[in-house]
């Protein structure tokens, strides 16, 4: 005799059709507008390192000044023309010829020069640029003139503030496009090897890139409004961290869905319950990343002042895609998103099995795993503990107080290679000149100290027109004065972006400063340091407002206390040991000479609220099998119907950072390293093993001072006994 199927669920035409279509055409439209937003970025985005400086920097302070010594903003591009022999005569006049030829490009002001070595090597000369030109094609068009018309078998360098900003602005240019197909390839081929569909892993990029279009809205309205100062640097780890952070909640949420289908055949009735499954646990998670991003406001520097709103929009949008268009596609589809591995429904004697280990039901590496951590937690939790402390020691080894920014660009570059040449023939600070802004009673003084100070090749107080004054016949003798204050520009004898060169611009500033308190010394040198030294400040302060902002939120989520601190504790352990081993890694493997100092910072926002998500989504599961079945086998349980789901979200986040090494900058490749190997040390040994193995040694208390860890405080009857026959020792 057949048994009666039971009575199909009735659900309403305007729930199950009409909210998941208006829900995917609103989503569509915001991609219809976000996406061509994209390719409007640049327009309201900057890569000059002094824009980011906060306004109390020493160096900002300077440049103010410096602009009211100028008739136009103008960058300048220092043009070298070098020769294996001293330049002839006839060489000479052939390169002073070239003046012309660059003044017809009607890039700027008057060009400099031609100013030959003292070895007869070289010759350089000084072109500004307007700043209302763009820098890259005008650099471009500088190389090809001064190529062209160069003696044969001479070599010709662009470089200077001008040359490195184009190079810099090209080794950015793969930031809208390569970056975004490897990151979005990457994810599609581990989705297609984890679900073994090629319709779900569409769904799940959809919602990703659907996320991207709508942050690129909010962040481009942000910029256009002039909250924010948007650089390449934060438009390279939105992309990232909007695809990596979607895929991750969707992850989270399809995993529930799945897990509904096989309890219904309803789809709506599926969509709902996953909806109320995932929504606190993604909820949680975004909620703690924004929050642990808006706190890069905190930060002295304008960079990290705006990357703090721009990655928070982009986890917003992520967070609203995966619980609005995710659930409206699967409405729409069901079961045949999984298609051809379809879940299948479930017995309703079967669904929930009668827990007493925490292992039934469970199969293969997660049945392994758990096993493990139940028979021996205490040894367990002890030996990640040492491993991670033993990574840790490397952190030592961080060079992270900044790096010469002719090191920054990883591949050739023209100006990298010009500032080479400035240092074998002429002062190597020529072109990029300390600034010394002092006051007009004072200016000799200061002049003198400024040309008797270490490291300081030649200075000139500056006259009308930007020309100096050099005491020759004819030449001007009265300084340009503004405002009472007179401007000194200092050539250093180091290459403007070297650490030597930073050490100079300090102990030139407390020489000045013994003859006039108010002197201001400026310049690309000066920030540069003023720079490192912020970002170092910040370290220190933003970093006890995070921990402090994420402890908080865990325990509202887990309601108790001494599972968030010990949660904290290990994804702070697990950041250590990823800049521990990064650090061998950058020093011995890569080369690196160091490191930008806001490598640190970032990379410890990312780490730290990234590895709470994973303990998030693992922990609160725990706490809903704990309330069923106990705390050890909710722990068991909540480990094995996780793992795949954490694991697979942790290697999509870890590729998709990964993906930043595309792009030729030493702190996005930096970055890259230190997120996508902590995410995968963080999923793989914190949350598989460390966390899980701790939380069981410690049981029921783990939950204090909450009542479920009064409740729970006695194994269960058999528990052990059960433990034993079915995970017998090896």
């Amino acid at each position: 005799m057949k048994h009666k199927s039971a009575p199909k669920e009735r659900v309403p035409f305007w729930l199950r059709w009409l909210v998941p279509a208006t829900l995917v055409l609103i989503w569509l439209a915001l991609a219809g507008i976000g996406g061509p937003t994209f390719g409007r970025l640049e327009e309201v985005s900057s890569n000059d390192q002094a824009s980011f400086l906060p306004a109390g920097a020493e160096a900002t302070a300077a440049q103010d000044w410096q602009a009211k010594f100028r008739d136009s903003d103008e960058v300048p591009g220092v043009i070298v023309i070098e020769s294996d022999e001293a330049f002839t005569p006839a060489q000479l006049g052939e390169v002073a010829g070239l003046r012309g030829g660059i003044e017809e490009l009607q890039l700027g002001s008057a060009v400099i020069g031609p100013i030959p070595s003292e070895d007869g090597k070289a010759v350089q000369f000084i072109a500004p640029i307007s700043e209302s030109a763009e820098i890259k094609e005008a650099v471009q068009e500088l190389r090809d003139t001064v190529a062209e018309a160069a003696p044969e078998g001479m070599r010709t360098y662009v470089t200077g503030p001008a040359g490195l900003a184009a190079d810099l602005t090209a080794a950015f240019a793969g930031i809208d496009g390569i970056l975004l197909l490897v990151a979005l390839a990457a994810v599609f081929i581990i989705l297609l090897i984890v679900y073994r569909s090629i319709l779900l892993p569409i769904m799940v990029l959809l919602t990703s890139v659907f996320a991207l279009c709508a942050a690129i809205l909010l962040v481009f309205g942000m910029a256009k409004a002039e909250w924010i100062q948007l650089n390449g640097q934060s438009q390279g780890i939105l992309s990232i961290l909007v695809i990596g952070a979607a895929t991750d909640y969707a992850l989270l949420y399809v995993a529930r869905f799945r897990e509904a289908l096989t309890h219904t055949t309803n789809r709506t009735a599926a969509v709902l319950t996953a909806w109320k499954a995932s929504f606190e646990p993604i909820l949680a998670s975004g909620a703690t990343v924004i929050i642990a991003l808006l706190c890069l406001l905190f930060s002295d520097l304008n960079s990290n002042k705006a990357l703090g709103p721009v990655a928070a929009a982009g986890i917003l949008c992520s967070l609203f895609a995966a619980l609005t268009l995710l659930p409206a596609l699967m409405g729409l589809l069901g079961r045949a998103a999984f298609w051809p591995f379809v879940p299948k429904l479930v017995p309703a004697d079967e669904r929930e099995p009668e827990l007493v280990t925490g292992l039934e039901g469970q199969k293969g590496l997660w049945r392994a795993t758990g096993s493990l951590v139940a028979r021996r937690p205490r040894a367990v939790w002890i030996a990640s503990v040492l491993l991670l402390v033993a990574a840790s020691a490397g952190v030592l080894q961080l060079k992270a107080n900044g790096v010469p920014q002719t090191d920054v660009i990883l591949t050739a570059s023209n100006a990298v290679d010009g500032q080479d040449a400035l240092a074998r023939h002429f002062d190597a600070g020529s072109g990029s000149p300390a600034v010394v802004v002092a006051e007009q009673g004072k200016a000799q003084e200061v002049l003198d100290v400024v040309k008797a100070a270490d490291g300081v090749g030649e200075a000139y107080l500056l006259a009308q027109g930007s020309v100096p004054i050099t005491g020759a016949p004819g030449a001007p003798s009265a300084p340009d004065v503004r405002e009472g204050k007179v401007l000194i520009n200092a050539t250093l004898n180091f290459a403007a972006d070297s650490l030597e060169a930073e050490e100079a611009v300090k102990a030139l500033r407390d020489d000045v400063k013994t003859v006039d308190q108010e002197a201001l010394v400026g310049g690309v040198t000066a920030t540069a340091l003023d720079t490192n030294t912020t970002a170092q400040r910040d370290l220190v302060i933003i970093i006890p407002v995070v921990l402090v902002v994420i402890l908080f939120i865990l325990m509202l989520l887990l309601r108790s206390v001494l599972a968030p601190v010990l949660l904290v504790l290990s994804v702070v352990l697990s950041y250590a040991a990823a800049m521990g081993v990064s650090a061998f890694v950058f020093n011995n493997i890569f080369g690196f000479p160091g490191a930008d100092a806001t490598v640190p910072l970032f990379g410890f926002v990312f780490l730290v609220a990234l590895g709470v998500d994973y303990n998030i989504f693992l922990m609160s599961r725990v706490r809903e099998e704990s309330l069923k079945h106990g705390t050890r086998p909710g722990i068991l349980r909540g480990l094995g119907v996780t793992g795949g789901v954490i694991t697979s979200a942790g290697v999509v986040l870890a590729a998709t950072f990964a993906a930043l090494g595309v792009i030729p900058i030493m702190f996005l490749v930096q970055l890259a390293f230190i997120v996508a190997f902590g995410v995968l040390l963080d999923t793989v040994l914190v949350r598989s093993l460390l966390v899980p193995a701790l939380a069981y040694d410690i049981g029921p208390r783990i939950w204090w001072p909450s009542k479920l860890g009064r409740q729970d405080v006695e194994q269960r009857p058999g528990q052990a006994e059960a433990l034993l026959v079915e995970t017998p020792a090896r």
